[in-house]
């Protein structure tokens, strides 16, 4: 009797990026097909549609494919931690910085990516919740962070990263800082901040380095750092130059790591979750849910992000 094929839910962002997809997809779906998969495939309509299908994603699925960028990942993880049965999850990158592919050491090759989602090993990879959302390696708010859901997707595809450091420079005239607590059993804080993110990444925007040294995945800590507010043109001009370099300035920057953070704040904070806009919040509790879903990655890849490495 003919063992019957395993089966594959391929969901994918047609929009993406410079939609390069669109002629990449026959070579995709011949090096699924060729793994033994038996498809569904399909292309998401518009916002929250990834996540809305991931909940009710049948359980007799054995893989789950996604292609598009940050912000479709993030909608189908956290449609994946809303189910009870979770299925393994490959992932294309198509999007325009990538940041979570990058980190994971996934090509930005289509069917090289399709090829470690079909073949790879399972890492099971820690994921973030904010209050009752979620969020796979940031969480973030202030300056930079909300370049990505500012820029216009048109830009972006034109200059890719380079769009979020001129809407950065731009935003650097127009500062906007908060009064805000946060509360950690690590270490607690009070102040003006203009900036704030909770990472598990190597990278945040394409910039690469800034979220601290030794990052792992599968730790159940996040990298945590917070820049207070500049009192002066000096002192902006010193925060930007240390992120350029690629360094902690401890004269105004807090950067630890925790499995929980609260933060409380005077007033409502626009944060930006994976890239895509998160919503505003006057108080948010974010967590780590410790290897609550499993990524394909390429087996150098796992030993080299993995807390076993430690």
């Amino acid at each position: 009797m003919e063992r019957p094929k395993k089966k594959l839910y391929f969901i994918y962002n047609p929009h993406a990026g410079k939609e390069h997809i669109k002629g990449k997809l026959y070579g995709i779906l011949e090096v699924m097909a060729d793994a033994g998969y038996e498809l569904t495939v399909y292309p998401t309509r518009g916002a929250q549609d990834a996540m809305e299908q991931m909940e009710q994603l049948p359980e007799d699925y054995d893989l789950v494919v996604c292609s598009g960028g940050d912000g479709t990942l993030d909608e189908v993880v956290t449609g994946m931690m809303r189910r009870k049965h979770k299925v393994p999850i490959g992932y294309i990158p198509a999007g325009t910085c990538n940041d979570f592919a990058r980190s994971l050491k996934i090509p930005t090759n289509m069917a090289e990516a399709a090829r470690i989602a079909v073949e790879g090993q399972n890492f099971p990879c820690d994921v973030g919740s904010f209050n009752d959302n979620n969020f796979i390696y940031i969480a973030g708010f202030g300056i930079f962070t909300d370049v990505s859901y500012t820029t216009k997707q048109e830009v972006k595809n034109v200059l890719g990263q380079m769009a979020y450091i001129l809407e950065g420079m731009k935003s650097i005239y127009n500062v906007k800082s908060y009064q805000l607590k946060v509360t950690s059993a690590e270490i607690c804080f009070e102040g003006d901040f203009l900036f704030g993110m909770v990472t598990n990444s190597k990278s945040v925007g394409g910039f690469k380095g800034i979220v601290g040294k030794n990052v792992v995945f599968d730790d159940g800590v996040y990298e945590v750092t917070f820049i207070r507010r500049p009192k002066n043109a000096i002192e902006l001009q010193e925060i930007l130059a240390a992120l350029l370099v690629k360094e902690i300035d401890s004269k105004y920057m807090y950067s630890f790591r925790s499995a929980r953070i609260e933060v409380e704040a005077e007033e409502p904070i626009p944060w930006t979750l994976d890239g895509e806009f998160g919503g505003e919040h006057r108080s948010v509790v974010i967590s780590n849910n410790p290897r609550a879903v499993e990524i394909r990655v390429t087996e150098e890849c796992r030993k080299s992000i993995s807390k076993e490495k430690l």
